[in-house]
């Protein structure tokens, strides 16, 4: 009998400690461990590019970001697309409301709130942003950088209408001259790219060039459209991406070509003392040739066989 009185005494006292033993997950139920309040990722509507978020210290923080105000009609009213924040914490703005950049700082702020109570305020800075490559362009010129051996004095620049003998006697590269190009913008994308349709004009001729380089001395005839059809005939779609400075055409059948839009008068140095001016506008394609050095100084070797770089030069009228 005393053992029996014996085993239920220790029993009580095994449960009686086991009791007072605290849940090891509640502190994490209760959240009595997380100061975290930060933004990880916030997107608003018509945003340009990826948002530049940093924690200065505990209490502030900063977000940068481009808004396409073109697209905005009202800056005091700019809506969150989404928003989200570190485990826990809560924010004084939610995705689908706004926030007003009407001020001369074109920021406003959010306080974010950690399940303990501490508190950071971050500066959301909405850099007021419009795309400039919208518009119509005509086409004023085609240019071309290419040769073997550039060292040597194997590369130039040259139009390509300054050699006709080298095309075909109809609807060669003179036959883009009359062409107009029209950017539109369609939206941007989750990374802020922008992107649109694109819709070449043929002009009054009603042509496209259509680059073909004809048999001429001891040169083959030669098809170059891979080359130098680098922008979609009709209609396609363009995407500017802002990280690389690179925009991308899709053609009809869902091919691409890229290249860089240039705005304003620059002067590139391509070394060897050759250099190209673009006085207005252009977009430019970089171009991968083989060594010739059996053709070099020709224009087979600078339009054929070696071509690097090449430019569509542009005027804008609208």
């Amino acid at each position: 009998m005393k053992l029996y009185i014996s085993k239920i005494f220790l029993l009580v006292i095994v449960f009686t400690q086991l009791s007072c033993v605290k849940n090891p997950f509640d502190e994490f139920e209760e959240g009595n461990w997380n100061n975290e309040r930060s933004i990880l990722t916030i997107k608003f509507e018509n945003q340009v590019g990826k948002e530049q978020i940093t924690r200065v210290d505990d209490q502030i923080g900063t977000i940068m970001l481009g808004i396409n105000t073109g697209a905005v009609a009202d800056l005091s009213s700019v809506k969150i697309s989404s928003l989200v924040l570190s485990y826990g914490a809560e924010a004084s703005a939610k995705s689908g409301e706004t926030l007003n950049f009407e001020n001369e700082s074109n920021s406003s702020t959010i306080t974010v709130n950690s399940p303990t109570g501490k508190s950071r305020v971050y500066t959301v800075i909405a850099e007021p942003f419009e795309e400039t490559i919208l518009g119509t362009y005509t086409v004023s010129n085609l240019i071309v950088y290419g040769g073997t051996g550039p060292e040597y004095g194997g590369g130039g620049v040259t139009a390509m209408t300054n050699k006709p003998w080298v095309w075909l006697p109809s609807g060669g590269p003179e036959a883009e001259l009359d062409n107009s190009i029209t950017l539109a913008l369609d939206g941007f994308t989750d990374d802020g790219n922008s992107f649109g349709k694109i819709t070449n004009d043929a002009g009054e001729d009603n042509r496209y060039a259509d680059f073909q380089q004809v048999a001429f001395g001891n040169y083959p005839a030669t098809d170059l459209n891979g080359f130098y059809r680098k922008i979609p005939k009709e209609e396609g779609t363009w995407l500017r991406n802002y990280a690389t400075g690179i925009v991308t055409f899709t053609f009809a059948d869902g091919t691409t070509t890229t290249g860089q839009f240039i705005e304003g008068a620059i002067t590139e140095d391509l070394g060897n003392g050759t250099s190209k001016t673009v006085e207005n506008y252009a977009f430019a394609f970089n171009l991968i040739g083989t060594d010739d050095w059996n053709s070099i100084y020709s224009d087979y070797d600078k339009f054929v066989k070696r071509p690097r770089r090449y430019w569509v030069d542009l005027e804008k009228v609208d």
